[in-house]
């Protein structure tokens, strides 16, 4: 097993000066991300038709309406372009990936879970969560731990220029993100902004009002939990949404829609077999263990079951640029403790380490 420890890095102040200190901190992880956002778009240019001008020319419809509802979240992505001596249109592209390709990428291998206290053996909250993306953004991930003026301290991962999005705050508020393939997308706010949003909530309802902010994109699925044992998928579209509970004190969630309301705006569904796959997989494992541990919940993320679309995925040798994600890091959330439990790289081969709020 490696030992390597993703690196964790403090941020204080405004939303700019967060940004800022993240451009500083991260540097040469944000420069190799954009390096490797144009080297997809030049791979995938025979099927996306997009080049990384228009890419920028693109993102540039989608940030008024990001201007409008989260102008701080605006001001963190200018502080980091400013902090990293980066352009802003190329962090803006970064930031609308996945709304400037229409989708297109459709990577469908995350998986997230979560437990109330009635499910763990020492009654502790627990939100797990695999971020399955493509393998040269391994390297560029980082831990945040921040301290806005005006929201609550959060601890968070993130990649390269991303705005974080994936982890959890002193209000006891934790959200995994899974992307899902909708029909109805338009031109918005990007996912990414609006998923920002949600770890700056208070409360549960407040995190389940930012993941539906009016005039967004398109949507991913929010698994939001709360240190009360509270836990939801929200599942979001451009125009619809599906609140689901848990059911005996557990959820899980992959790339696929489960409300029969998303299901029917659902983009391709014949090419999500793969993720419903695991989805029933992860949800058979969580029911197979009565009281969970930080230990049973690793062992989970770790199953190969229907490998190469297993929960622990690993890039495959493959020409299409589209299909080499892997498992780059393996989250455990303890809401309880607020501590983040995180590898760096696949579950299987690397160790946790802890990183505290």
């Amino acid at each position: 097993m490696n030992n390597r420890e993703i690196p964790l890095i403090h941020i204080h102040g405004s939303h700019r000066q967060m940004g800022q200190q993240i451009g500083e901190a991260c540097r040469d992880q944000i420069h190799h991300s954009i390096g490797n956002a144009n080297q997809l778009l030049a791979d995938a240019f025979e099927r996306l038709q997009l080049t990384w001008e228009g890419a920028q020319t693109q993102s540039r419809k989608y940030i008024p309406f990001a201007e409008e509802r989260f102008p701080d979240f605006i001001e963190e992505m200018q502080g980091v372009a400013e902090g990293a001596n980066a352009s802003f249109d190329d962090i803006a592209v970064v930031n609308a990936m996945e709304a400037v390709t229409m989708d297109a990428l459709h990577l469908t291998k995350c998986t997230s879970m979560a437990v109330a206290p009635e499910r763990s053996a020492n009654g502790h909250v627990y939100l797990a969560h695999n971020e399955d993306w493509l393998p040269e953004d391994e390297p560029d991930l980082v831990i945040l731990h921040a301290t806005p003026d005006d929201g609550p301290p959060f601890l968070a991962m993130t990649y390269g220029a991303l705005l974080p999005n994936i982890g959890f705050n002193a209000e006891g508020i934790a959200q995994a993100c899974d992307s899902v393939y909708p029909i109805d997308s338009r031109i918005g706010t990007p996912r990414v902004i609006v998923s920002r949003a949600t770890l700056a909530a208070r409360s549960p309802d407040e995190a389940i009002r930012a993941a539906l902010a009016p005039q967004r994109a398109a949507g991913y699925n929010h698994l939001i939990a709360h240190d009360s044992g509270e836990l939801y998928n929200v599942e979001v579209s451009a125009r619809r949404f599906a609140v689901l509970g848990s059911e005996d004190g557990a959820v899980t969630h992959t790339n696929n829609y489960l409300s029969p309301n998303m299901v029917e705006i659902e983009s391709d569904p014949d090419e999500l077999i793969a993720t419903r796959v695991r989805y029933f997989r992860a949800k058979r494992l969580l029911g197979l263990t009565r009281l969970h541990t930080i230990e049973s919940l690793q062992a989970i993320q770790r199953d190969h079951i229907n490998f190469q679309d297993s929960i622990c995925n690993h890039a495959i040798d493959s020409q299409q640029p589209f299909d080499r994600e892997k498992t780059i890091t393996a989250l455990i959330m303890d809401l309880t403790e607020r501590v983040m439990y995180a590898t760096w790289g696949s579950p299987c081969q690397n160790e946790y380490h802890a990183y505290r709020l």
